[in-house]
């Protein structure tokens, strides 16, 4: 199958498109990784004024990160048939027009269904970004570069949303945490349209929508079992039923997968060592990191008092470590490995997560806060960038955007449920407390569990990981 998009030979205009779509791909993920941290820090305000309940405020969260992730190996899929531009502008018009729906919410769950529609714009928009990336760049330095670069704004947008999220709600308010993305989103479609070059890779046929469903229901009921077992315990019905009913669903969608013609997820893809080595180790290091910044802001405002705007700041040394460290990743794959540096960057995000267990109700802000979130995050940047690597090289030209996809939905969906699962850990410890020692007490006890994933996954990679040589940059 010849893959349209890309021209054989490299001519000016060819150059000036590989930049268009670099940068195309770079803005998509931003918003879509800013729009999962982004709301953290507003979080208090939407509960103010919307009158949302505790478990709704974490819904605020899951309702985007479950959409995103659960329809994220469709929109990956889609893209590949349906061609990676038009797709792009699918997903970017979806997460836009859904941004400005949040932002002029008038009761909570207008907010959460706008939410749920920004996750599936994310949905069909992230993978094409990546997907637009791998085939504008061929295999090799040039293209780890490029997705070195691609993660690395990619982590910024969840790293800078802190910030970015308090100044808007300190001088704004809430809402322009959503209503921000507009005129980005609109800039960003006019100039994709202009610019980029429409492609697909794969065959013309119907996409695998009973596939999409059940997964995306098993992993979302999975998911509000988890959530429940805050108010109801583990043993209780309200847990129990969704819980077990999420892991059936998710059971009969491998059955559907393995006996459809044209399945949205091949089980075949999953053979490949490195693909699948490489999605469950993104799927465990997601489920540590990504609670990090919804625990460390709530650790700042509600324990050290800091206001939205002052936790954003706070966290500005964490964010440009996880710039830093995905960055530099390429590099450094040269040097030692794809595998190796996979395992450094581990290593070290998981002594920063323990470091960071060690908070107090009275800490000071250079060792609860600035110190253990470098670590954590310069380990999580130097780990990504090879783990996403491993896992998109060798994919067949007609499954570029599947593989884009189940990276990322191995990532967010991993985050999703690690938040659940955290924030039960965090409640069950606090007992229903509230004074900061308590509440310090259960946010301490999450950054322990995170670690102890995180060395799980280690040593996962340690076993499983290939020492794949050809993704080095």
């Amino acid at each position: 199958m010849v893959d349209v998009s890309t021209p054989t030979r490299r001519t000016p205009r060819t150059r000036t498109r590989t930049w268009a779509v670099v940068l195309a791909a770079c803005v998509g993920q931003f918003l879509v990784v800013l729009d999962v941290s982004v709301v953290n820090v507003a979080l208090p305000s939407m509960r103010t004024d919307l009158g949302l309940s505790t478990a709704g405020l974490q819904w605020v969260l899951n309702a985007y990160s479950i959409a995103f992730a659960g329809f994220m190996l469709l929109g990956g899929r889609a893209a590949d048939i349906y061609g990676r531009k038009r797709m792009f502008l699918v997903g970017l018009g979806l997460f836009t027009a859904a941004s400005l729906a949040g932002g002029l919410a008038q009761e909570g769950w207008q907010l959460l269904a706008a939410r749920a529609a920004q996750g599936l714009g994310a949905a069909v928009l992230a993978p094409a970004t990546l997907t637009l990336l791998t085939a504008a760049v061929p295999e090799g330095p040039a293209r780890t570069k490029a997705i070195g670069t691609w993660m690395a704004v990619g982590a910024g947008g969840g790293a800078t949303g802190g910030l970015i999220g308090g100044a808007l709600t300190d001088t704004l308010s809430w809402r322009w945490v959503l209503l921000i993305n507009v005129p980005v989103g609109v800039l960003v479609l006019t100039g994709a349209a202009i610019w980029l070059a429409e492609g697909r890779t794969g065959e013309r046929s119907r996409i695998d929508l009973p596939g999409a469903l059940l997964v995306t229901a098993g992993l979302a009921s999975a998911a509000y079992g988890i959530v429940q077992t805050e108010e109801s315990g583990w043993t209780a019905a309200a847990t129990l039923v969704p819980l077990l009913g999420g892991l059936a669903l998710l059971a009969l969608f491998v059955l559907v997968e393995a006996r459809t013609a044209k399945p949205l997820m091949p089980l075949r893809v999953l053979g490949a060592r490195a693909v699948a080595s490489a999605n469950v180790a993104m799927f465990l290091t997601g489920s540590a990191t990504f609670s990090m910044w919804y625990f460390m802001t709530v650790y700042a405002q509600n324990v050290l008092g800091y206001t939205a705007l002052e936790a954003g700041l706070a966290l500005m040394p964490t964010s440009v470590a996880i710039v830093v460290g995905s960055k530099c990743a390429p590099r450094l794959m040269a040097r030692v490995g794809a595998k190796n540096l996979a395992l450094v960057g581990t290593v070290v995000a998981a002594a920063g997560f323990g470091w960071q267990s060690t908070m107090t109700a009275d800490g000071s802000y250079l060792t609860s806060i600035c110190l253990p979130g470098v670590l954590m995050m310069t380990g999580t940047g130097l780990a990504a960038t090879p783990l996403a690597s491993l896992a998109t090289s060798g994919a067949a030209p007609g499954e570029s955007g599947l593989v884009s996809g189940l990276v990322n939905t191995s990532r967010t969906m991993g985050g999703a449920l690690g938040l659940a699962v955290l924030s039960t850990v965090a409640a069950a410890r606090t007992a229903g407390g509230t004074g900061p020692a308590d509440l310090t007490a259960g946010y301490a006890l999450a950054f322990r569990t995170s670690g102890s994933v995180l060395l799980g996954g280690l040593l996962l990679m340690i076993l499983w990981l290939p020492r794949h040589r050809s993704v080095q940059g």
